[in-house]
């Protein structure tokens, strides 16, 4: 017998994620279909993690009005899910005359759409805020702020299903049909039953908004690559540096301090079209390089430890060719469907005002009663690197694995990582360890700790070493020995 939800969210990201928890609030039976085996290996898990302020795009619109409500509420949802945060401000910089032109008319829209405490800056105020930026003008946008958008969307996730929201991973959906008042849903794990479906499947939205009704969108993507610099550079970036939009208001290469210590130099900006690419160049490499330069002084080879790439959504209007608003649909001629598409930046900023206008879409049919059992608030894993020296040594005292470190250069210790392995979305790959402790995350790269993640894996949660998997379906760890193995 299939299995019967009030509501099916389609995708686990941080939308499906953000719209899974404000659902919760009510009584509701609630399952999260996730193509993927944890939340965050999509557009949501590659982006920079900016709390953006609501500039970057035209007053009136529903992105830059969801933008700005999630910026203001920020520190009472990080405090509420117990995610690391920062409203350190940003700046954007110009570069001569003509790039003041455009960085002025920007400050204008920074006006319009009553974005708090902007002020423009000459080069020496700037550099009196932040040493080591570049550039002869700036904007300074003191709302802004920095978050890891893993802990985030995990923190989500996880306070979901603390409110008794089912995550089904690895259930890609490939087939819906409404069928006496449930939407009959195939996925690769089987069928359910749902009789509201919540489409926000990111990346690919647009195939279930035209299976549901809602009409074909022509996905246009767009792929960003990334450089991380080591931590050793960390302190010498408070605050995130964009470059004045070009002519068509689009930004070029930024840099960004992490909340975990990082500086991150990216994206680039290269339309796919409907294609998928997740792959990081040499090319790239180099490019980033060069733009960083102009921004950040230790943007230096030396202090690389990583690149990776993004994929973003982009929806045109076929009309005008322009990039549509973030879209929240419902028709009176589809049953019990919320259509969610077109949300890429600021979605991260965005993702639990959208979620509230989902359930608002949801209460305009029907009545839903409240759960008052619901709790809001989640604990993260204690970060033992970040403890006192004193507080170290009581987490040792309470439990020795606290004593043992599994990660090296990010200070994680073996009862982190198990705390992360028996996480309440039931997620054991090296990858989902990996965005909840940050381990192999350091300068050498899992070089010294992942085989012993996959180790205890094997201890802890009775795997065959055969059964782990990087992050996704196949992507084995280990396939055979390297050679034969002999007694001693």
């Amino acid at each position: 017998m299939s299995r019967q939800f009030d509501v099916a969210i389609i995708g686990g990201g941080v939308i499906g994620s953000a719209v899974a928890r404000e659902l919760s609030r009510y009584k509701l039976s609630i399952c999260v279909l996730e193509k993927e085996l944890d939340v965050c290996n999509g557009v949501s898990g590659h982006n920079t993690g900016l709390l953006h302020s609501g500039i970057l795009h035209k007053a009136g619109t529903l992105r830059t009005e969801c933008c700005k409500e999630g910026n203001a509420e920020f520190e009472r949802v990080a405090e509420e899910l117990d995610v690391p945060f920062r409203r350190c401000g940003k700046f954007i910089v110009a570069f001569g005359e003509e790039e003041k032109k455009r960085l002025v008319s920007f400050y204008h829209r920074g006006i319009e759409n009553e974005i708090p405490g902007i002020t423009m800056l000459t080069g020496e105020e700037l550099r009196e805020k932040e040493p080591n930026a570049k550039g002869d003008h700036a904007i300074y946008i003191p709302s802004a702020g920095i978050l890891c958008p893993f802990t985030y969307t995990i923190a989500l996730a996880e306070n979901a299903a603390m409110n008794g929201v089912t995550y089904l991973f690895g259930s890609e959906v490939t087939g819906l049909a409404y069928k006496e008042k449930n939407y009959e849903i195939r996925t690769q794990q089987g069928i359910l039953m749902a009789r509201w479906i919540v489409n926000c499947a990111g990346l690919y939205a647009y195939k279930f908004s035209a299976m549901l009704g809602f009409g074909e969108y022509k996905p246009d993507r767009v792929k960003g690559e990334y450089l991380i610099l080591d931590k050793h550079v960390g302190s010498e970036l408070s605050r995130p540096i964009y470059p004045t939009p070009n002519e068509y208001g689009a930004f070029d290469v930024h840099v960004t301090p992490t909340i975990d210590g990082n500086i991150l130099v990216g994206p680039t900006i290269e339309n796919i079209g409907s294609g998928i690419d997740y792959d990081a160049t040499e090319g790239m490499i180099r490019h980033l390089g060069e733009k960083g330069k102009e921004l950040f002084s230790y943007t230096k080879r030396e202090y690389y430890i990583r690149n990776y790439a993004g994929v973003f959504p982009s929806l045109k209007n076929p009309e005008s060719d322009e990039e549509l608003d973030f879209q929240i649909q419902t028709k009176e001629s589809i049953p019990c469907a919320v259509n969610v598409v077109g949300i890429n930046s600021p979605g991260l900023t965005s993702a639990l005002p959208i979620a509230r206008r989902v359930a608002e879409k949801i209460k305009e049919r029907e009545k839903l009663a409240v759960n008052r059992a619901y709790d809001p608030k989640r604990k993260g894993i204690i970060r033992f690197g970040a403890q006192s020296e004193e507080g170290k040594r009581r987490l040792i005292e309470e439990d020795a694995d606290y004593g043992e470190i599994y990660c090296r250069c990010e200070c994680v210790t073996k009862a982190e990582i198990k705390q992360a392995m028996h996480n309440i979305l039931g997620v054991s790959t090296v990858s989902g360890i990996k965005y909840r402790t940050r381990a192999t995350m350091g300068r050498c790269q899992g070089g010294y700790c992942e085989t012993r993640i996959a180790s205890l894996l094997q201890e802890e949660l009775g795997k065959d070493k055969k059964e782990i998997v990087l992050n996704k379906k196949d992507a084995y760890m280990f396939t055979g020995e390297v050679k034969p193995y002999e007694e001693a």
